[in-house]
């Protein structure tokens, strides 16, 4: 009688366990969610990019957002950073020190180091980061991260805000070999269907769950999905603030990017 009572004991301890963890994962998505950024952060923003308005600010916040979650689904793996304009915004908030480390704490349960915005090269762990982000912030607006039909938005603020320097991306790999096989250099656009390729490294490391990289297991549609409040997100990327191809007002598996659907959290916008 003793064993099987210690046998229970600890089965319903093994519960309590995942159970606990469960609950402290959907806390800490709820409270990215729904993080309000600190006041300030769109006015410096714009100080490097005066040609971004107040709701292309709120936008880029969505994107940072983004960011951040592919960071918690991944299982706090080491994502990079695939925007410019998301990376410039993510500095400046790094900056307000007392308010990105309690974001970390209560976020990730730790602090998350910034690294400079890459796109697929040589250095493998960059390119296994940029994978695992890419797969993430697909499957958060219900895009197929192998068969994508359209850009997560993250991939797609460069381009769609016109940042200097900034990282084109398009999910068309026909058109992107045209172009850059026949445009000037600085018209170089990355292709969202390479993250399955070898070409770059030998690996597709990062590319969905560690243990299972096969396509058939993806449980998204790869075609739409509906932002909570902030339109839909077609094919065609029609949404809050968004504008073709960038598929804003995706909301994803999961409920979207926030509360609101246009880059603000439940709280309110902030940022300035």
């Amino acid at each position: 009688m003793i064993p099987v009572l210690i046998f229970i004991a600890f089965g319903l301890g093994v519960v309590a366990l995942i159970l606990r963890d469960r609950h402290r994962k959907l806390a800490r998505e709820a409270f990215i969610r729904d993080y309000v950024f600190p006041q300030g952060l769109f006015t410096k923003l714009q100080k490097q990019h005066p040609q971004l308005s107040l709701k292309q600010c709120q936008l880029v916040s969505r994107g940072l957002r983004h960011f951040f979650l592919t960071h918690h689904k991944s299982g706090l793996q080491f994502v990079s950073m695939p925007s410019q304009v998301v990376d410039d915004l993510w500095h400046e908030f790094i900056l307000n020190t007392r308010e990105y480390e309690a974001f970390c704490k209560k976020a990730f349960g730790r602090f998350m180091h910034h690294t400079p915005a890459v796109v697929l090269g040589s250095v493998r762990q960059a390119n296994a980061g940029l994978r695992r982000c890419w797969w993430w912030a697909c499957r958060e607006e219900n895009i197929h991260p192998l068969k994508p039909t359209r850009l997560p938005l993250l991939f797609a603020l460069d381009d769609k805000l016109g940042i200097a320097e900034g990282f084109r991306y398009s999910a068309d790999c026909d058109a992107v070999r045209r172009l850059n096989a026949t445009g000037p250099a600085s018209t170089i656009v990355h292709c969202g269907g390479d993250f399955d390729s070898l070409r770059f490294d030998g690996s597709i490391e990062g590319l969905g769950p560690t243990h299972d990289n096969d396509a058939s297991t993806f449980a998204g549609s790869g075609s739409e999905g509906s932002g909570s409040s902030g339109g839909s997100g077609s094919s065609s990327g029609a949404g809050a603030g968004a504008g073709a191809g960038a598929g804003a007002g995706a909301g994803g598996s999961s409920g979207g990017a926030g509360a609101s659907g246009d880059g603000c959290g439940g709280g309110g916008c902030g940022g300035d």
